[in-house]
């Protein structure tokens, strides 16, 4: 085609113009093959700054132009367009690149494509509008969502229950759930801190909150919130939650119409017997799960494994990533890109959930096998996708009420926040039919 394109241009020209018009088209040949685009390294030597590369994947995908996620490539690499604007923004951002001609990137797509490696190219078309579920109180450093956003210039914005029971998260493609307890029993917190200012402000916030929204207690408003949040899922939303959000959610689900709050809570008795009241077939991601009843207790149910970890110490605390393939299984394996397979655990209110709590339908993507514990799952809701992840901060292993930030300037190549942001991304991919 271009050979016969160049011919009939010649065809036009003088013996004179022709020369000048070859040389023209050989200059602009030149030009074509010396083409090039930008690769960002995400493999551990690769890369200074991997939580910030995904925010200029991010600011790329903004400007309305595609990138190529390659899976299992480097770490997980992103190949971009080449510009100078990206260039810059990189360099402003301390984020590591590669500048390939066309036919580098060609080689590595066709190896890529190869039926003997386990990887594969994914195209992000658009940035996902991004929704973090929070009181609008909370510091974004509150949050390991929040904070990592921030850190990686990701825009996004704060809801909480007037935008969600006022039917906004359809504007949103993305949404993560702060550290919430959905069953509203205020982050069973009673036992150790039912005297602390913070507490008794938190509670009467929260009363005020579901009376004016037209609630006489907070855990029938709260049951209204997850519903919204479960019907956004189920007609194709993007749902990621941490630590409390994750068991709480489903906790509520399971007990719609039955009464699992004690008085200090919400001012009447719970209902008789009711652990045998709880529908399984209402939640997301977990099953047959056992309700903790005394009220002083700062636990849930016998999802969360933190009061079943006295085997595990600090310094051997880790869980490993699940390998999917990255052709039959792309979803699993862009969740679990990374430049290790082994990532430090951290803890939380809900640290790790129970293995043989987890349904069968819900896929483990990073385990402690030894413990018998699952780290980070994913599931399919209807239309939609969830990912729950255990623990609260990855890099500070054992938060506790009014500790200091993190300071992610020391921790730009965390792994365990990569998998944060690997969620961020996820809804900005192409859909492929998965095969499995």
């Amino acid at each position: 085609m271009i050979t016969t394109y160049r011919s009939k241009i010649l065809q036009l020209l003088s013996p004179r113009a022709k020369s000048r018009g070859l040389l023209f088209l050989v200059f602009l040949f030149s030009l074509q093959s010396f083409a090039s685009v930008i690769l960002i390294p995400m493999d551990a030597e690769g890369q200074e700054n991997h939580l910030k590369a995904y925010g200029i994947t991010y600011w790329v995908l903004s400007k309305q132009q595609k990138v190529q996620w390659l899976l299992n490539y480097r770490g997980g690499s992103f190949l971009l367009p080449d510009g100078d604007a990206i260039r810059k923004e990189c360099q402003i951002r301390g984020v590591s690149f590669e500048v390939l001609t066309d036919g580098q990137a060609e080689q590595i797509l066709d190896e890529i494509s190869s039926p003997s490696q386990n990887q594969d190219a994914v195209v992000l078309e658009k940035a996902p509008q991004i929704a973090v579920y929070s009181p609008k109180e909370n510091q974004p450093w509150d949050d390991a969502v929040t904070m990592v956003l921030t850190y990686a210039e990701i825009p996004y914005t704060t809801i909480y229950d007037e935008e969600v029971l006022g039917d906004k998260l359809a504007l949103y493609d993305w949404l993560h759930l702060h550290h919430e307890d959905f069953t509203g029993q205020y982050g069973r917190f009673y036992g150790h801190y039912r005297s602390a200012p913070w507490y008794i402000e938190a509670k009467e916030d929260a009363e005020a909150l579901a009376q004016k929204l037209g609630f006489s207690k907070v855990s029938d408003e709260k049951l209204a919130v997850a519903l919204k949040i479960r019907n956004y899922v189920i007609g194709g939303g993007f749902m990621f939650a941490m630590c409390s959000a994750t068991d709480s959610f489903d906790i509520a689900l399971a007990a719609e119409n039955v009464d699992i709050c004690e008085p200090m809570f919400d001012g009447d008795p719970s209902d008789a017997n009711y652990q045998a009241k709880l529908d399984f077939g209402n939640t997301f991601a977990f099953t047959n799960f056992i309700l903790e009843r005394n009220p002083l207790r700062y636990e849930f149910s016998s999802i969360d494994m933190t009061n079943r970890r006295g085997n595990v110490q600090k310094e051997s605390d880790y869980f490993s990533l699940m390998e999917f393939s990255a052709k039959w299984d792309p979803v699993p394996t862009m969740l679990t890109q990374n430049h290790t397979s082994l990532v430090k655990g951290f803890m939380g209110q809900t640290t790790a959930f129970t293995r043989d709590e987890i349904k069968p339908t819900v896929m483990v993507l990073g385990e402690n096998k030894i413990n018998g514990e699952a780290r980070y799952i994913h599931g399919i809701k209807g239309k939609g996708f969830f990912t729950f992840y255990g623990g609260h901060d990855p890099e500070d292993y054992q938060h506790r009420v009014g500790d200091p930030k993190t300071e992610l300037d020391l921790h730009p190549t965390s792994p365990g926040y990569r998998l944060i942001l690997n969620n961020v991304l996820f809804p900005a991919a192409r859909k492929k039919k998965q095969k499995t």
